[in-house]
């Protein structure tokens, strides 16, 4: 495992550990890794970032934590080390003891999360009656009002009373979030937790998942495209693209020295305001299909063709460039964007050669 002797890895704060991880689903007779041989570590209070364009493998890689998928269409291996056991060993009855319980999930669509014939306070009373069965039924109410209450929802009784479709995008996300910290799990999962807010409704969500963190020192995974939301929310990123890790580093690190082409090239497309390019970087190509997906070499090499072949691995592994760093394939060394100029293209060859030497 790549992380093995990294600081990153406190015995006694680290919550979480997924080694090698490999979700595949079926396509005919055939299995495909969406998530191809994963691995991270979290610790206790801390926040990890997983970013990547849609299709990359981030929510794929949350509901293989979840155990959501069907043991009929896909494939699992690996290990998710929870709590002294490997949840990809737990049959259903088990891993329901899990979720919801230790480990909670706030899942990307609200309104499609939540059951629309359901009251509110009904539907975070039924996460507490499987998950806490000592609770008496106005026991159950009664958190049900508190977590409304905690998640900012203002007249949280009113609320309560009401059925989904009845309240707007960012209230029904605060009730998703109330479901998903009801048993006062030690792991949160956010999927996309601000899709389809707008910008102020964003920041309260997100300001309300620190203060959670803070009150409840529960860890979170956060599974995001929104690299602003990283650069505010996160302690450590893990870059995604095509199934796998590409680059895994702090916060700090991540965005002061950025070193995979393609995290270099996420963070080239955020609009500047004191940018004088007129037009917007656009990576070439898109994410290919899981079926399609190259499953030797440097899987971003379609996507940035001007890069030598010889300048990628035949088969592209995690390199630690410093410590708790690291970078997927060698082509980081070498590369540069297409539209660079002459002496950026200089200062490329410059960085290659000092990086060479120090390997020596």
């Amino acid at each position: 495992m790549f992380l093995e002797g990294s600081k990153f890895m406190p015995e006694d704060k680290q919550i979480l550990e997924v080694q090698n991880l490999h979700l595949g689903f079926r396509i005919k007779d055939d299995y495909y890794d969406a998530v191809d041989d994963v691995s991270f570590t979290l610790e206790k209070n801390e926040i990890l970032a997983i970013v990547g364009e849609s299709g990359c493998g981030k929510s794929t890689l949350a509901t293989a934590i979840m155990g959501l998928h069907d043991p009929l269409h896909s494939r699992v291996s690996g290990h998710i080390l929870f709590d002294n056991q490997d949840l990809t060993q737990l049959n259903e009855t088990l891993y329901n003891n899990i979720r919801g319980n230790k480990i909670g999930m706030i899942f990307q669509d609200p309104l499609s999360a939540l059951n629309p014939l359901m009251r509110i306070s009904d539907q975070i009373s039924e996460s507490l009656s499987y998950h806490r069965k000592e609770l008496t039924k106005e026991q159950r109410y009664d958190r049900a009002i508190e977590l409304l209450e905690q998640v900012g929802i203002p007249n949280p009784a009113r609320v309560a009373r009401q059925y989904p479709h009845e309240l707007s995008g960012g209230m029904r996300q605060r009730v998703i979030i109330a479901i998903a910290i009801a048993a006062k799990p030690s792991i949160i999962i956010a999927d996309e937790p601000t899709t389809a807010l707008d910008v102020t409704i964003q920041a309260q969500i997100l300001d309300l998942l620190r203060e959670l963190q803070k009150e409840t020192g529960a860890a979170i995974i956060l599974i995001t495209h929104d690299l602003g939301v990283v650069a505010e929310t996160a302690d450590k990123v893990g870059v995604m693209y095509a199934g796998q890790f590409v680059e895994y580093a702090t916060v700090e690190q991540l965005f002061n020295n950025p070193k995979h082409p393609y995290t270099r090239s996420l963070l080239n497309s955020i609009p500047q305001e004191d940018s004088e390019q007129e037009e917007l970087h656009v990576i070439e190509g898109i994410v290919p299909s899981l079926k399609n997906l190259p499953r030797k070499g440097c899987r971003f090499a379609p996507r940035i063709t001007w890069i030598d072949e010889s300048e990628h691995e035949e088969d592209p592994q995690l390199h630690e460039v410093e410590e708790n760093h690291f970078v997927r394939c060698t082509c980081y060394k070498h590369f540069h964007f297409k539209d660079a100029d002459v002496e950026e293209l200089e200062h490329r060859k410059e960085i290659a050669k000092e990086l060479a030497k120090e390997e020596v």
